[in-house]
């Protein structure tokens, strides 16, 4: 919605109101003038149903002001007279209509000294509830924001099973710009599988003031730019949310508005240098090892390396077998039971499994074998006995490739091998060619809403023609630390500031395994109430947390054991 709809809705809803409560102003002791003026109405409201008036705040917090306005529905009511049942189902039913019979009604009576207190256990619970989830909602969209880690993009920075608390006011909060929409949960009701939210009205994006700016090589949780995604790597039909409704990511920063990007044989370059990490920031990269004798997958798993893949051979396979299989698999080849195989990650199939469905299963030694490595511990696999050689993998291939940003000929980029890029800030000036305009598309039509037109001679942006861009937005460059193993701003490009969320501050628990069924879930202590960000080790403190716990707990119980002693 434009400036213009918005100034004509919020007009349109003033008259609403005042034309269905002007009467129960003057009821309740006021003048009916006061139900006409803007938000001063509000106020006045408050006092006629004993409620206090920084309730009103509330009216302008995008989804609390949904319940809020619920609750002021059915509290008029209640202040005069009308406490049944029917009446509050009547009033949220007809989306407040039903003030209009009592407004018009012959002498509303305003009982002004009314209990507050619900009348009955399940006003009680009703009334907890909605506290709560007034409470939790203000926290979740302003404060903190729990989130969990799904992919290994950031391994071994971030885990898969890593529960997050992500900061929203570091980088400023971002207000909700979806007007309607459920409480406390994202772009999908649980269970429902329907989406949470109305796409219009949508409110103008703002965000609230920050404590810091994004800086070069934070992890940052942002709205995925490329609209939804329910597979990774997997290209789906487009899928137009709201900005704040998107699919979240996490990814890290490594270049900020105005920076020039290049990736060199896989390694980050900007302004011209090479990026140093921070201390707990683990890049990896795709290596092959190599063994004249095959490499050995125990050999490996007992010198501590996991990042690998193992490939077995089975006999004897039947599709119910294959069918309990899966959830081990991530590849198979063979369309015969006699030339079967599958692909595992390096945990392998669960030899009680195999037994139980009484296959024949014998991996199968390979004298190559692909794995994902820090650079520390590729120079400490050279040093495994059994392996002759271990060589980074590096994509120098030089050819148009539409998989990689700006998914444009003449770009011949790729993971590895990647820019220069000039990374657009707020207030920048670029030229714009046939050539390079690819870059600046998805900015200047869907992030910065411009209607652009290409003709044989010409580019119009808006009608007019142009052969320059200036930015109104900052935007960043998104990167996983595991660069073979992520998709990021390789593959969809820059990420808008209206698209940031806020920054991961703290791993409140880890689960290794949650994508292995809750039989295999292991915890893994030493992440536990650990930070995500800092020098040297990490380092837990969940035992201060649970002696905090222990106190407080010791202090409520002789509390109240004193209190039944006065008693």
């Amino acid at each position: 919605m434009t400036l213009s709809q918005w100034i004509l809705f919020a007009l349109a809803l003033q008259i609403i109101h005042f034309l269905g409560t002007w009467k129960l102003y003057v009821a309740a002791g006021f003048k009916a003038w006061q139900a006409a003026v803007p938000v001063y109405n509000a106020v006045i409201l408050m006092k006629i149903i004993n409620r206090p008036s920084w309730w009103v705040l509330f009216l302008f917090i995008p989804t609390i002001n949904l319940i809020i306005i619920g609750v002021i529905w059915v509290e008029t009511l209640r202040s005069f007279g009308k406490n049944k049942a029917i009446d509050t189902f009547g009033v949220l039913a007809t989306f407040g209509l039903t003030i209009f019979s009592l407004n018009y009604s012959k002498n509303p009576i305003h009982i002004k000294d009314r209990s507050l207190r619900p009348r009955t256990g399940l006003g009680e619970t009703v009334s907890s509830i909605l506290f709560a989830v007034v409470a939790a909602t203000i926290v979740h969209n302003y404060f903190i924001q729990p989130y969990i880690i799904p992919t290994g993009s950031l391994e071994k920075s971030l885990l898969i099973g890593d529960f997050l608390f992500v900061s929203k006011f570091h980088y400023g909060a971002r207000t909700p710009m979806t007007a309607v929409s459920v409480p406390m949960v994202h772009d999908t009701i649980p269970g429902l599988k329907i989406r949470s939210y109305l796409k219009k009205p949508q409110l103008p994006y703002f965000r609230l003031p920050a404590l810091q700016k994004i800086k070069r090589n934070d992890i940052v949780v942002f709205s995925w730019p490329a609209d939804t995604v329910r597979q990774f790597f997997v290209r789906e039909k487009r899928v137009d949310k709201p900005i704040d409704k998107k699919s979240n990511y996490v990814k890290r920063c490594v270049a900020i508005p105005g920076d020039t990007l290049e990736i060199i044989d896989g390694f980050v370059h900007t302004n011209g240098e090479k990026n140093n990490y921070p201390s707990r920031a683990e890049i990896q990269f795709t290596f092959n090892a190599y063994a004249a004798k095959g490499v050995s997958s125990r050999n490996l798993i007992a010198q501590g390396f996991e990042s690998f893949n193992r490939r077995y051979k089975i006999e004897n396979i039947t599709e119910n077998s294959y069918q309990q299989l899966i959830p081990y698999i991530i590849g198979r080849s063979g369309n015969t039971v006699e030339n079967f195989s599958v692909i595992t990650e390096a945990k392998g199939l669960p030899i009680d499994l195999v037994r139980k469905l009484n296959l024949r299963a014998s991996e199968l030694l390979e004298v190559k074998k692909e794995m994902t490595l820090t650079i520390e511990e590729a120079l400490a696999l050279r040093k495994v006995a059994g392996i002759d050689s271990v060589v980074q993998k590096i994509n120098k291939n030089k050819i148009p490739n539409e998989t990689f940003f700006p998914n444009k000929i003449p770009f011949d980029w790729n993971e590895d091998n990647f820019g220069p890029l000039v990374i657009p800030k707020k207030g920048m000036t670029v030229e714009l060619t046939r050539s390079n305009l690819s870059l600046y598309k998805k900015i200047i039509t869907d992030y910065e809403s411009n209607n652009l037109e290409i003709t044989p001679t010409e580019i119009l942006i808006n009608g007019k023609v142009k052969d320059r861009y200036t930015f109104k937005k900052d935007y960043y460059w998104m990167m996983g630390d595991n660069r073979h193993r992520s998709e990021d701003s390789r593959f969809w490009g820059f990420v808008p500031d209206d698209h940031i969320v806020g920054k991961p501050i703290f791993i409140w628990f880890s689960i290794k395994g949650i994508n292995d069924g809750i039989k295999n879930w292991s915890v893994r202590w030493d992440r536990v109430f650990t930070t995500v960000d800092g020098p040297g080790e990490r380092i837990s403190y969940f035992p201060y947390f649970a002696g905090i716990v222990v106190i407080w707990q010791g202090f409520v119980f002789f509390r109240r054991r004193k209190s039944k002693s006065v008693e």
